[in-house]
């Protein structure tokens, strides 16, 4: 049996899920993390775009790809 080592970002969200105890507080975390990941991605994306590692080409190549297979 294998043992799992958590990260301490995955330690602190499995101390904060203690007095989570309702389903719709497990939907404000989940929003409230998707929120967080996708401002995030768009700073990464931003940067990006400005230094001209991606542009309009690579996007229209990237949106031609099947992710699924990714």
């Amino acid at each position: 049996m294998e043992t799992t080592v958590f990260t301490p970002a995955q330690q602190h969200l499995l101390r904060m899920f203690r007095y989570k105890k309702s389903e719709s507080d497990l939907l404000e975390m989940k929003e409230v993390l998707s929120r967080y990941y996708a401002q995030k991605l768009d700073s990464m994306l931003e940067e990006m775009w400005e230094s001209g590692e991606l542009d309009q080409q690579r996007l229209d190549e990237i949106d031609s790809m099947d992710l699924h297979k990714i």
